[in-house]
């Protein structure tokens, strides 16, 4: 789907639903002419429901203000504008070729639903960053001897695959990386039109060659993330293993460069400082918190460590998007308050 926006479309007609349809897939049909096509003849004088202010440009495939001004639509509703500027207007060429059209209808939902497509154009300095832990219910990631297999059950496993698929790239810090040997990739029947690259956040670099994420780059991409300290000689070795290496000394940089580097949202999984670094930082965008019905003790692995206090009267309050269960545990997904998509 990526880099294209999720929406849909519903064509009613007397209150009637008579057509509906949705962007399956880059570059193929969009959603407002999907529906149109299934309304057919009762689109005349009926109304257009759709996720997105229909597009006025040509791209991959043409304008649906077009297609929308000879179906006989008469009136248009959509819930959030397009914030690209390329694709942006329709609203207006659609009133100047006489149909009525409004924006906002639950446009709160469809921005969190669109939320790495409006931040892509809004900030296009550093990606989406989302963070993604399995926690027991004292909150930690990994028991006391660090096994984290597995805290959360096969569903929850299910749907982790499901969401790396949405991203363009998946990251860990090296410590996890080291102590789980992660394949990072997506598996099970959903795949992804371009596979996420792979990000190791690691200062030392220092991995060993046996780790998938090393072994494997030449089939999946694979970038760490280096202090400007690192010396150049292991680098270099990771580099002729096929990693592509890149320097930061701090968690902003590190986006800035993979941003750089092409990449337009990151879902982080861990470990417990590098999740607590980036939110220390601002850096995080949304959370997904998978909560299963354990407990670890004292001795385990914190979620989020390193993060500093803060007063109840001042904290930064979290908007939540989702909550619903997976199997035995919990999903919770909530993106930060003041930096939430404006609709």
């Amino acid at each position: 789907m990526q880099p294209n926006p999720l929406v849909g479309a519903v064509v009613l007609a007397g209150g009637e639903k008579v057509g509906e349809g949705w962007h399956a897939e880059f570059g193929e049909r969009h959603a407002e002419p999907a529906a149109l096509e299934q309304a057919g003849e009762r689109a005349r004088g009926a109304t257009l429901l759709v996720t997105l202010e229909p597009c006025a440009h040509q791209g991959r495939q043409p304008p649906c203000t077009d297609i929308i001004t000879t179906s006989g639509i008469r009136r248009v509703v959509a819930a959030i504008a397009d914030p690209n500027p390329i694709a942006a207007g329709g609203a207006e060429r659609l009133r100047a070729a006489g149909l009525d059209v409004e924006i906002g209808l639950l446009g709160k939902p469809a921005a969190s639903q669109n939320a790495s497509f409006l931040h892509r154009v809004r900030e296009p300095s550093q990606p989406f960053v989302a963070l993604k832990l399995a926690t027991s219910l004292d909150g930690r990631i990994a028991d006391s001897e660090g096994h984290s297999r597995w805290i959360s059950g096969e569903e929850a496993r299910g749907y982790a695959h499901w969401l790396r698929a949405g991203f363009d790239a998946i990251a860990a810090g090296g410590r996890t990386v080291r102590a789980d040997d992660p394949s990072l990739t997506v598996r099970g029947s959903l795949q992804p039109r371009v596979a996420p690259r792979r990000v190791v956040f690691t200062e030392s670099a220092d991995l060993d060659f046996r780790l998938t994420v090393v072994r494997t780059a030449g089939v999946t991409p694979t970038i760490v993330i280096a202090s400007t300290a690192t010396p150049a000689a292991r680098l270099r070795q990771l580099e002729a293993a096929g990693v592509t290496v890149l320097r930061a000394d701090d968690p902003g940089a590190a986006l800035s460069s993979l941003r750089l580097a092409g990449v337009e949202s990151l879902l982080v999984e861990g470990g417990g400082k590098l999740a607590g670094a980036l939110l220390a930082e601002g850096l995080v965008d949304r959370y997904y918190w998978v909560q299963s019905p354990l407990w670890l003790g004292q001795g385990g692995v914190p979620a989020v460590s390193g993060l500093p206090d803060a007063a109840i009267a001042d904290v930064e309050r979290w908007e939540v998007v989702e909550r619903r269960p997976l199997g035995a545990d919990t999903l919770l997904v909530v993106d930060r308050s003041l930096c939430s998509p404006a609709w």
